[in-house]
């Protein structure tokens, strides 16, 4: 998920959750472009280890305080970033160790970001879609964004129908209030009122047979 983050009163776009990444990565063209002084770099001679297998070295590292979420709803956290000179669309990389200082649970479903902010309220922070499908883009040269790019089938002539609603039996119907209940209290869903049917619930059992 690709988000928007502050540091030093610069708000850095293009900045990629990677949660499989084990360190916070600065990349040195957005280092530059962020007028801090090069003797903040502190000496780290090794090398990060790619996910197949390359290595890549480091210029060393710098911590900066780092900004998430939005006015009252944010938090600032003290990040480690390693400095790397690579060719890449994004700003920043950040990892596990910026991911669970911050206390975050990063829902790739929901596109979304939750973490506690300062005054103990649940912030969000949502995925950047549209900077999502540039970084993608521009990390696949060659490639028309027509062949990336997914597109829904619809038959633009088809009559919507209604479905009918279906009846739960009374432990099918328990399960899916409390699941639905958890999705609220998580504020993931919240309620919103139809005058017609949208879709029924589908259940279907977990691994633990529940």
């Amino acid at each position: 998920m690709v988000i928007t983050v502050e540091i030093d009163k610069f708000a850095i776009a293009k900045v990629l959750v990677d949660q499989g990444s084990s360190v916070d990565i600065l990349y040195c063209e957005t280092f530059k472009k962020m007028n801090i002084s090069e003797s903040e770099i502190q000496p780290y001679d090794e090398q990060i280890v790619g996910f197949s297998g390359e290595r890549v070295d480091t210029r060393g590292y710098i911590d900066l305080f780092t900004t998430f979420g939005d006015d009252y709803l944010s938090k600032t956290i003290n990040v480690r970033y390693l400095l790397v000179n690579a060719n890449t669309s994004y700003n920043i990389l950040l990892g596990r160790p910026s991911i669970n200082r911050l206390k975050a649970i990063v829902s790739t479903p929901h596109l979304a970001m939750k973490f506690p902010s300062v005054n103990g309220d649940i912030a969000t922070v949502h995925v950047d879609q549209k900077t999502t499908r540039e970084c993608y883009v521009a990390n696949m040269p060659g490639v028309k964004p027509d062949v990336i790019t997914h597109r829904l089938s619809v038959y633009e002539e088809a009559r919507p129908v209604s479905q009918k609603k279906r009846k739960l039996g009374e432990e099918r119907r328990k399960a899916a209030r409390e699941e639905t209940e958890k999705l609220v209290q998580a504020g993931f869903i919240q309620e919103a009122h139809y005058t017609t049917w949208l879709a029924n619930v589908v259940m279907v059992k977990k691994a633990n047979g529940k």
